[in-house]
């Protein structure tokens, strides 16, 4: 996990994306529309579950992140990583 929200620009944020194999190994090839909350927030997931640093850096925005946190449906030990860096985030003690 990182110690800050990365952020992409707004074009990256919002784009089409098919995952590498290490992180969508479930489906692979889907194609993702990061435009679409539903889509953007299945890529969250699996990349938050699956990734390495350069992962999150490549196709997670911390402010969308923020955004969907209360919806995203993460394993505990993901989900009480990540809290700390999101309620940070939101101005919210950890």
């Amino acid at each position: 996990m990182l110690g800050h929200l990365p952020r992409l620009d707004m074009t990256h944020a919002f784009a089409r994306v098919r995952l590498p194999l290490h992180l969508n190994w479930s489906a692979p090839g889907r194609v993702f529309d990061r435009g679409s909350r539903a889509d953007r927030a299945r890529v969250y997931e699996i990349v938050l579950q699956e990734s390495r640093p350069a992962d999150i850096l490549a196709y997670v925005d911390g402010a969308l992140l923020v955004d969907l946190w209360d919806d995203l449906v993460l394993p505990r030990p993901v989900r009480s990583a990540w809290t700390p860096v999101v309620r940070a985030s939101r101005g919210v003690a950890a």
